[in-house]
């Protein structure tokens, strides 16, 4: 501030007149005392003076003799400070605004430029008057120049003599040979930089893009949700009722009450390993750490029937009606029809490793399954032989959906070294798609109101993401869980998601609009009936 008041004292200081009481001639400046002392001041000094009863002003002058411009103007500008940037926001909204517009702009550029027509490859007539529309259609073709022949003349052709023509509105008759277009739509009567397909394009209603809230409304806290990327504990029932396998224990959470429930508890030497629901019913199966599968019936929390085979735990269960079938790291897969006394009907032996994602196309009849082995198997109804195997994957795959909007749709996650998203089309065995999302593919699920699929991550970003098919554009990353996101589900209505992780929380994410056109789920038939 010293130097800033100093400087700011000299300049104020040179500025006055210099009246000094030393100086009489100057000041009646009257006579040739005045004169005389005028003269003696230009001789003394080499270069003119300003007058010091005038203030100085600062104009720019452009001598391009060896001064800087850029420099002097810069230094010409007032000295008020420039207001700090706007902040670009941030997120997935504005992200998807700027999208639509960069497609928007690209769309009336081609428009614009080639009428919605593919610029055609042949090379330019030079004889012919449109040849600079000639030049521009084929500017990015190479050809090589023809032989200089007699033929070819250089001499402009002489235009014709009606070159402002016009036509009588009365009669309709073209004044001349081109005729004229009385559209009034037409470009020519258009005061618009931009031909009347652009504008119809720029001024048509525009779909806005969804806001999704990134904070969860309701978190709930899980102790003991283990973190074990291999395992299924949470999933939400027809009834809208969560279930969740936290230790040894099972718990039930109704959204309609938030009143929670203990179903059961395995004791000390044995663990839930895997949760799943009936699709329609109040019947559970839990998967066990001893191999064991067992069903409950969760409005009376009474245990039905304990199922024995696996050897080994059991991490991936599935319903299909009245078949469940379940995977488990002894490396196979049963199918169990719980009507029927036997306790497994079908043995598959496809996969190397431990299974840790199952589930069924009950529309297709389909199992598609995923091991640690990095293979993604499908199996067409109870066959015992994979219809096809998927080993593009290099990680473990877990994360395994089926769409529900489009038929033979199948989505794969890999884990920490793969970090894809792959499509396949299970009616012809071909790949559709594959996106890289940069972190560990944890689970995924289809939204049942749009056209969606909401995946969950692990390393290193533990975040969920909403993707919008088949463009695959993010549509909302949502973060908020300090450990990988290993679980998820999603509520009978399709409007709500919770996600599970090792920080031991449940959080509950408002992501899906409510599908008006959606019947109500028939509770009626249950294909437990026989067996309680």
């Amino acid at each position: 501030m010293k130097g800033k008041d100093f400087e700011n004292r000299t300049r104020s200081t040179a500025s006055k007149p210099k009246t000094s009481m030393a100086s009489p001639a100057v000041k009646s400046a009257k006579g040739p005392d005045a004169d005389v002392l005028r003269a003696a001041l230009e001789d003394s000094v080499g270069t003119p003076t300003a007058s010091p009863s005038r203030k100085r002003q600062r104009v720019f002058i452009p001598n391009r003799d060896g001064i800087d411009l850029q420099a002097s103007f810069s230094l010409l500008q007032p000295s008020t400070p420039s207001r700090p940037p706007k902040r670009t926001p941030q997120g997935e909204l504005h992200f998807q605004k700027n999208e639509q517009a960069n497609n928007t702009f690209t769309h009336l550029l081609r428009s614009e430029l080639f009428h919605n027509e593919i610029p055609r490859v042949d090379p330019p007539n030079l004889n012919t008057r449109n040849s600079v529309a000639a030049v521009a259609r084929s500017d990015n073709i190479r050809t090589r120049t023809p032989p200089v022949t007699a033929s070819i003349t250089n001499t402009p052709s002489t235009p014709s003599k009606n070159i402002f023509t016009y036509m009588s509105p009365k009669t309709g008759t073209p004044k001349s040979r081109h005729g004229a277009n009385m559209d009034p739509r037409s470009d020519i009567y258009s005061l618009s930089p931009v031909r009347f397909d652009s504008q119809r394009m720029l001024l048509s209603p525009r779909k806005q893009p969804r806001a999704v809230s990134k904070v969860p409304y309701k978190v709930l806290d899980a102790p003991e949700l283990a973190d074990d990327f291999y395992l299924n504990l949470v999933d939400w029932g027809s009834t809208n009722i969560l279930g969740v396998g936290l230790g040894s224990c099972v718990y039930m959470w109704n959204s309609n009450t938030g009143k929670v429930t203990k179903l059961c508890d395995l004791g000390a030497d044995d663990s839930v390993t895997s949760v799943s629901w009936i699709q329609r019913g109040s019947h559970v199966a839990i998967g066990t750490n001893k191999g064991y599968v067992q069903i409950w019936d969760a409005r009376e929390c009474r245990r039905l029937r304990t199922m024995t085979g696996h050897t080994a735990r059991v991490g991936a269960l599935a319903w299909n009606d009245h078949i469940l079938t379940s995977g488990s790291r002894d490396r196979n897969i049963y199918h169990r029809d719980v009507r029927a006394a036997e306790q497994y009907m079908a043995k598959l032996s496809g996969h190397k490793q431990e299974v840790c994602g199952l589930k069924w196309n009950c529309e297709d009849g389909q199992l598609a399954s995923g091991g640690n082995d990095n293979k993604l198997l499908v199996w067409d109804k109870l066959s015992e032989q994979p219809l096809y195997k998927f080993t593009e994957h290099v990680a473990a795959v877990k994360a395994i959906a089926w769409s529900p909007h489009q038929h033979g749709t199948l989505a794969s996650g890999g884990g920490t070294a793969d970090r894809k998203i792959k499509f396949w089309n299970t009616l012809t065995g071909q790949p559709i798609n594959e996106i890289d999302t940069g972190s560990q593919v944890c689970n995924l699920a289809w939204s049942k109101n749009s056209n969606e699929i909401v995946s969950t991550h692990g390393f290193s970003e533990n975040q969920i993401v909403v993707w919008k098919y088949p463009s695959m554009n993010q549509v909302v990353t949502l973060t908020g869980h300090t450990y990988r996101v290993l679980y998820l589900a999603m509520s009978p209505d399709g409007q709500v998601i919770v996600t599970g992780a090792g920080d031991e929380t449940l959080r509950f994410w408002n992501c899906f609009a409510k599908n008006k056109n959606e019947s109500r789920i028939s509770l009626a038939f249950d294909p437990m009936a026989q067996i309680r």
